[in-house]
Formats: structure tokens, C-alpha cells, sequence
């Protein structure tokens, strides 16, 4: 066995996508601070802030997973400091794979999870980097056939969101501004 088969393969979520998600987390929250001083709202804008904080923390936690394939198997996991109780993680040894099974989700897109001997469902991540690699990586080790396997979502999905995210962005300052001369 080469040095190159014993190093295990991770998998982090693409960053295009976390800044994404990340940015559009921003966009959607940060004027509500503003908007809460200016409208005299029974949430105090401390309040506001402290619970956007840990908002963000959680999302960048759930944007943290990584995805280790080695020669036992693939698993799904979090840094240490993203308590167990907001994302677990799961493995699955190669010997308990049966089938990668599609499913379609409720907006219509295609999904894939791996079906354990036991009949346990575990979804294949999609939204790292690398997902053709990864997805070739399971062939290997599994023996299923995956030409047809692809991700949810496509890169341009991300960018065209990630274009919105921006403009929302823009009404965001031009809100926060309105806000701040309203109160001054």
C-alpha cells in the first residue's frame, strides 16, 4: 500500500458557497438592529445584535463540515468547538455501503444517499470541493456506479444568488443610512 492510499481525502464545503450563504445571512439580518432603534420595537437592539452574533456562529459552524474518505470509509464531521447538539456528523464504513440510492427533494432537485446494510440513509455531500473527485472516490471504494451522481446545485446557482446577495447588500447601507439620519 503506497503513502499516497493510507493519507486519508478531505472534503471542505466550496467557499464560494459559504460566502455565500455567509453574505446572505448578513444581508437578511443586519438592518433589523437599526430598525429595531428606530421603531422603538419591543426587542432592544443589544438583544438583536448578541442573537445575530450567534446566528452567524452557528451558520459558519454548519459551514465547517468536512468530509473524510480513507481506506475504512467516509464520514462527515465538524471542528471540535460546534457542539454535538447542532450537527452531529455520521460514518460509514465502505463494507456497509449497499446502493447510493437518488431522492428527490421537495423543489424538485435530485439528492443522493448512501443506503447502509442496516437501511440507514446517509446523504452524500454535495457542496464541496471537489465533488467529482469525491464521487469518483466512492466508485472506487464501493464499486457503485456514479456516472450519472452530480450536485444539487451548480456553481452559477451560487454566484447568480451571490449577485443578489450583493444588491441586497447595497439596499442594506442605503437602509442602515435612512435609519441612522431618521434617528440622529
Amino acid at each position: 500500500m503506497n503513502s499516497e492510499q493510507s493519507q486519508p481525502t478531505i472534503f471542505r464545503i466550496s467557499p464560494l458557497i459559504r460566502l455565500t450563504l455567509l453574505s446572505l445571512y448578513i444581508a437578511l439580518t443586519i438592518p433589523l438592529p437599526f430598525l429595531s432603534q428606530l421603531t422603538g420595537a419591543p426587542v432592544p437592539p443589544a438583544l438583536l445584535w448578541v442573537a445575530l452574533g450567534f446566528g452567524g456562529v452557528v451558520l459558519y459552524g454548519a459551514l465547517s463540515e468536512r468530509v473524510i474518505l480513507d481506506e475504512q470509509g467516509i464520514q462527515v464531521t465538524y471542528p471540535t468547538w460546534v457542539p454535538k447538539i447542532f450537527r452531529k456528523g455520521w460514518s460509514l464504513p465502505w463494507a456497509g455501503v449497499q446502493a447510493l440510492k437518488p431522492r428527490t427533494t421537495g423543489q424538485g432537485g435530485l439528492v443522493y444517499y448512501f443506503l447502509s446494510k442496516s437501511g440507514q440513509g446517509y446523504l452524500l455531500p454535495a457542496r464541496v470541493v471537489g465533488f467529482a473527485k469525491l464521487v469518483q472516490l466512492v466508485e472506487a471504494k464501493t464499486g457503485i456506479d456514479t456516472k450519472d451522481v452530480r450536485p444539487l446545485a451548480q456553481p452559477w446557482m451560487y454566484l447568480i444568488l451571490l449577485g443578489f446577495t450583493l444588491l441586497l447588500l447595497l439596499v442594506d447601507i442605503w437602509t442602515i443610512w435612512t435609519a441612522q439620519t431618521q434617528i440622529h
